[in-house]
């Protein structure tokens, strides 16, 4: 028989990477989003999680064998976003018609569960790298443990099982997306090109030396995948990465290689990208008009704050598998070929020239 899957956030980097993969192995895909996009095979949702009855209407026919929880809304305090994102989590998870059978829900969070929310990203008392899931929360307001609060609360009650996955930063194509390193380092790389401005990096020194890895967006749709359909999987929290460990002073000359451009040397200054490109919108826009480009809006495509947050962190940051391993998760996913393969991607779908 079918399977029925509902992804939440399905217009996402993480969402729409779970979709295409969960349509490939046959799935019947429900895709939730505010506004929708064509997606090929899936079935368009459209509901904003803040409003329970809305929601609740829009899922009432769906009786979903698999739930992906891959979306969040960024607020201006963690205060706020501990109201909202468990606000949109509880209204789902209320909203969904009651399983007929077994039921699996997979939420995506990610390294803040660890390193703590933005408002103290990185700072103060953190737990040792590599980190493992057995570490505990720490002692702040976050979020993601509100959000994991609610879905434990609605498995108990309604008897579905769960897994919570931590990526670290993720790499995959999404347009409009608050989270999005790989395309604004192709996007910075681009203007750095036009403009002969040299393609410095923008984080701190203990990122530029330090170890690191990230997490494809396709290597994170197939973990959620198997957790889903792995009955040791259940009821357990994974983080979920590529598998290698780079530092970012190779990877930086990597990236300029690929768009013909030369990597300055990093002389231990903090060069944030929000603020080299805070006055680009317009240079995007001309040369997005030169070049016939499908997103003049550089907003759209790039989130300097964000990569100015994970590049600029005071420690390295290594994670580790284990777990996942032991359970047999196996595949692995080179984080150069995944910056690649993006930067190709955009390039055919004429988001970078």
């Amino acid at each position: 028989m079918t399977k029925t899957a509902l992804v939440v956030g399905a217009s996402g980097i993480v969402g729409s990477a779970t979709a295409e993969l969960l349509v490939e192995q046959g799935w019947a895909v429900h895709g939730l989003a505010r506004r929708p996009i064509d997606q090929a095979g899936v079935q368009p949702v459209a509901a904003d999680l803040q409003d329970a009855a809305a929601t609740a209407e829009a899922l009432r026919n769906i009786d979903a064998d698999a739930v992906f929880l891959t979306t969040w809304l960024r607020q201006n305090s963690e205060a706020e976003n501990i109201r909202v994102n468990s606000a949109m989590v509880r209204n789902l998870l209320d909203g969904l018609p009651k399983p007929k059978g077994p039921r699996h829900v997979a939420l995506v969070t990610g390294l803040k569960h660890y390193l703590g929310p933005f408002e103290s990203y990185g700072k103060g008392m953190l737990p040792q790298t590599p980190f493992r899931e057995e570490q505990g929360r720490l002692d702040v307001e976050n979020f993601y443990y509100a959000q994991e609060d609610e879905l434990f609360a609605a498995a108990a009650r309604d008897g579905f099982t769960w897994s919570v996955h931590r990526p670290h930063t993720v790499i995959g194509l999404a347009v409009g997306n608050a989270m999005n390193m790989g395309t604004t380092l192709a996007v910075y790389a681009t203007l750095c090109r036009e403009t002969g401005r040299p393609f410095t990096f923008p984080g701190s020194a203990a990122q530029w030396s330090g170890l690191t890895d990230m997490t494809d967006a396709g290597q994170l749709a197939r973990h959620l995948l198997w957790a889903t359909e792995t009955e040791a999987a259940h009821d357990e929290a994974f983080n979920v990465v590529n598998g290698d460990i780079f530092r970012w002073q190779w990877m930086w000359a990597r990236i300029a290689e690929w768009f013909g451009i030369e990597a300055t040397p990093f002389d231990g200054t903090v060069r944030p990208l929000e603020q080299q490109m805070a006055g680009d919108v317009a240079l995007w826009r001309e040369i997005a008009i030169r070049e016939g480009l499908t997103e003049p809006d550089l907003s759209r495509l790039a989130s300097p704050w964000h990569t100015d947050a994970d590049l600029g962190r005071p420690i390295e940051v290594v994670t580790d598998m284990s777990k996942s391993r032991r359970l047999g998760f196996e595949r692995y996913q080179p984080t150069l070929d995944a910056f690649f393969a993006l930067f190709q991607r955009l390039r055919a779908d004429r988001l970078i020239p």
